[in-house]
């Protein structure tokens, strides 16, 4: 399993979709790339695909874009009216071909294609278990697990729905799946909901997927948000809900309004764009600066520094342009080229910033390296003061549910007040949300959201290993 070490920037897995034509003629193939290649920012690194027609899953799997991975011959090659996709970020298990998902198992009349979301914090656990067993993996993520684990319980029961309640019962963490099992789609989310999945439709489809951008994408309606703890089943356009057992409160991941949702989607059947325009004029409240002009670190901060300006008064300018065409970067072995990848994406206007009192505002600020090259890029540029403000508060411990973060030891907010980490990042003040303003900003109670990396504390139990292996 292990958990990797990553670049400043945080990342999420994965994006999924799953798509349901009421035409047995029609092939979905065409329609879940479509809806795959608007979930690309949730995950570059691995793309696919999962088909079903005539009793047999069509798969393709492959490293890289969705463009890149998937063209108008393969598509045609993929042949039915029920499907799946994938785009990968890895958190759990290297990024190499045998992770890319739709995993696709099969066991005398049962069949099954698997698209995941989110971490399985007990996964070593349970897939020791399902060795002992006799499964056979052919990856290191904790989302082949699921797929074994709901292939066992289903040898054992007979029944789909049991044996994914049975799995389910079994799992700790976070998960939003599309199942395809026999040609019939289940959706589902975690009893918690901590990330999101939604449903969307019209007269000739039914389709499930992370944001309702891929929805817009496809010209079809938002529905609703799939339940915490709802299992979806799709079948020849019937739906029908099952739950699993919940308690009194969920845990939807804040970090999915901050930073990973496109800011044209709904998730958790709220507005991301609204609620970083709430963020914008929450730290204008919190975080009355004089100062000539203020900037985005493009482009999830957008919104937030439109509203900031709104509500301050300040000037709102382009001072930071993100060179769109850059792809993925890997981690550089030194700090200049460190310096030299955040360069590639990202340039000053100096004349928006030559002596100005700059603000510059950014969603979240996780080890500090990038937001220090950015500042001093900044700085070279001219400005005469530089004020940061994060639209999330500080981060003083990792993850486990599904984003790829630094160790505790490397978050820069851990161990530090905020003069020390001012300094550290060469900015002449630093302020960051509280965590009431956050939560104000979500509209969405506190105690029904996953705020674990700037509280610790958890909404599941998290193994022993996992805090020894930070």
């Amino acid at each position: 399993m292990g958990r990797q070490k990553v670049q400043d920037t945080l990342q999420d897995k994965c994006g999924i979709v799953g798509i349901y034509s009421f035409d047995d003629s029609m092939d979905v193939a065409s329609w879940i790339y479509s809806g795959l290649y608007t979930l690309q920012h949730r995950g570059q690194e691995s793309a696919g695909i999962s088909v079903f027609k005539d009793g047999r899953i069509n798969t393709h799997v492959d490293m890289g874009l969705v463009s890149e991975v998937f063209d108008n011959d393969l598509l045609d090659l993929l042949n039915g009216n029920v499907g799946i996709g994938h785009v990968r970020y890895s958190t759990t298990g290297e990024s190499e071909l045998s992770n890319g998902q739709p995993f696709v198992e099969r066991e005398n009349d049962f069949i099954i294609a698997e698209a995941h979301n989110g971490d399985i914090v007990n996964s070593k656990l349970l897939r020791d278990e399902l060795m002992d067993a006799g499964y056979e993996f052919k990856s290191t993520t904790d989302s082949e697990v699921i797929c074994h684990l709901i292939l066992s319980e289903y040898n054992k029961c007979g029944d789909v729905v049991e044996a994914i309640k049975s799995s389910c019962s079994k799992l700790i963490g976070s998960y939003s799946l599309v199942l395809m099992i026999n040609g019939v789609i289940y959706a589902i989310r975690d009893p918690l909901g901590m990330k999101p999945l939604s449903l969307g439709g019209d007269e000739e489809f039914i389709v499930v997927a992370s944001e309702t951008v891929a929805f817009d994408s496809l010209d079809i309606d938002y529905i609703r948000s799939i339940d915490a703890g709802e299992i979806l089943e799709i079948n020849k356009g019937v739906q029908k809900s099952y739950y699993l057992p919940r308690g009194e409160h969920t845990a939807n991941c804040m970090f999915e309004y901050l930073y990973f949702a496109r800011p044209d989607s709904m998730i958790f059947d709220k507005s991301v764009y609204q609620v970083r325009l709430n963020i914008g004029k929450q730290l204008a409240k919190e975080y009355p600066i004089d100062a000539d002009v203020v900037i985005a670190v493009p482009d999830s901060s957008i919104p937030a520094t439109l509203s900031y300006a709104r509500h301050s008064g300040i000037p709102y300018a382009e001072g930071l342009i993100k060179n769109r065409y850059v792809g993925r970067t890997f981690i550089m072995p030194t700090q200049k080229d460190r310096d030299i990848a955040v360069k590639l994406k990202m340039n000053t206007v100096d004349e928006v910033i030559k002596g100005k009192k700059v603000i510059v505002i950014d969603d979240s600020v996780v080890r500090g390296t990038t937001s220090r090259t950015i500042i001093k890029m900044i700085k070279d540029a001219g400005a005469k003061e530089v004020h940061l403000l994060i639209g999330c508060p500080e981060i003083i411990s990792p993850c486990y549910y599904g984003i790829a973060m630094a160790t505790k030891e490397e978050l820069i907010a851990v161990d530090r007040t905020n003069e020390e980490i001012k300094d550290a990042i060469g900015v002449d003040s630093i302020g960051y949300i509280s965590i009431e303003g956050l939560v104000d900003s979500i509209g969405t109670p506190r105690e029904d959201l996953c705020l674990g990396c700037i509280t610790e504390e958890y909404p599941t139990i998290i193994p022993p290993e996992l805090y020894k292996e930070e």
